[in-house]
């Protein structure tokens, strides 16, 4: 009985050492985050190249975890009563590791890191904003499936026949995912004609809004109602497309009519100030400008606007015609001429 109880004591006390060493290793992560990891972090921002603090920012989480195994694994060794060289306990261990290393992987590679832009910036290789999101998800692609060949190597699986059965497979597959492929396709149209990039205004017959990712299968634009479209490729790359972010200037026309007792004079005078106006607005393109008697209406002589805004913004677009519009108002009044309402007049013959 006696021996049964320090047996068991012993037993209690290698249980006890074995989650003080894990509770140790929880620890030392929490300090090595809090303070060893932030002051790598703040020293790789004070350099040149921000790679290095990208890099360490992406694999902050995997380095988390690596405490947390490395912790299990020192207590288990401690503890004599598990097989800590037993294959599988090795081999898990291992899996565990590579998992961590294609966590960082992969977020070193999401589109939401530095890792294109300082490819872009140390290079002479232009990346498009466009190219971002497919080149991010085709390298995340790959880093998944080395990891799982990886792995499944580890567990000592022939992977050989795995991609056999792929191949098999792949036929079924592409019939299946005919949809897929063609927007796949028409993702690989838009990244080569670039109708659009992120962030451009586009109208097409399917949708009209500002652009804010562009995946292998779709597009998503978002509304002036601000609702999120998600278009196939497919269906974009089929139809055309208004890219109203390319636009060099903003046109604005418009007509207004001038009531027939309007001398000649005074309508020749108007229009020759709203040439002139228009020349002399900071805001106007002065490549075409265009104001002219146009044409006889059926309440009025109608006369012409045409011109463009140097600004293609939405905002600075309207304040300029309201300009326009205000100092065109404040000439005909000057001139004392006045806008044609339509009217109808209604004569009436008197009979005895």
């Amino acid at each position: 009985m006696s021996w049964q109880y320090i047996t068991s004591m012993e037993h209690i006390q290698l249980v006890a050492i074995s989650v003080a060493i894990f509770l140790f290793f929880l620890l030392l992560r929490k300090l090595f985050t809090k303070y060893l990891f932030a002051l790598f972090i703040k020293l790789s921002k004070k350099m040149r190249s921000s790679f290095v603090a990208t890099l360490l920012q992406a694999f902050e989480r995997p380095f988390q975890w690596f405490f947390i195994i490395v912790g299990i694994y020192a207590a288990l060794y401690y503890y004599p009563y598990v097989n800590h060289v037993n294959e599988t306990f090795i081999q898990l261990l291992r899996a565990f590791i590579i998992f961590l290393i294609t966590w960082g992987l992969l977020n070193v590679a999401s589109k939401s890191s530095h890792l294109f832009e300082t490819i872009d910036k140390k290079t002479s290789i232009e990346i498009d904003e466009i190219l971002i999101p497919f080149l991010s998800r085709a390298l995340q692609v790959i880093i998944i499936a080395i990891s799982i060949s990886v792995i499944l190597q580890e567990f000592n699986y022939n992977i050989g026949g795995f991609i056999t059965g792929l191949g098999l497979g792949g036929l079924a597959f592409s019939l299946a995912a005919q949809d897929a492929l063609s927007n796949l396709f028409g993702g690989i149209v838009i990244i080569t004609e670039k109708p659009f990039t992120i962030d451009d205004w586009i109208e097409t017959p399917s949708v009209e809004g500002v652009v804010e990712d562009i995946s292998f299968r779709s597009t998503r634009v978002r509304t002036f109602a601000q609702a999120l479209v998600t278009v196939p490729n497919a269906t974009l790359a089929n139809e055309p497309i208004t890219n109203w972010s390319k636009m060099g200037k903003r046109r604005i026309t418009f007509h207004f009519s001038v009531t027939y007792d309007t001398t000649k004079e005074k309508i020749v005078a108007v229009v020759e100030q709203i040439r002139t106006l228009l020349h002399e607005h900071d805001g106007v393109h002065k490549e075409t400008i265009f104001a002219h008697v146009d044409e006889y209406e059926k309440d009025g002589l109608s006369i012409l606007v045409y011109f463009f805004t140097k600004t293609t913004n939405w905002d600075e677009y309207l304040q300029i015609k309201e300009e326009v519009n205000l100092a065109i108002l404040s000439l005909l009044e000057k001139e004392n001429v006045h806008i044609a309402i339509p009217s109808r007049k209604l004569y009436t013959e008197e009979t005895e």
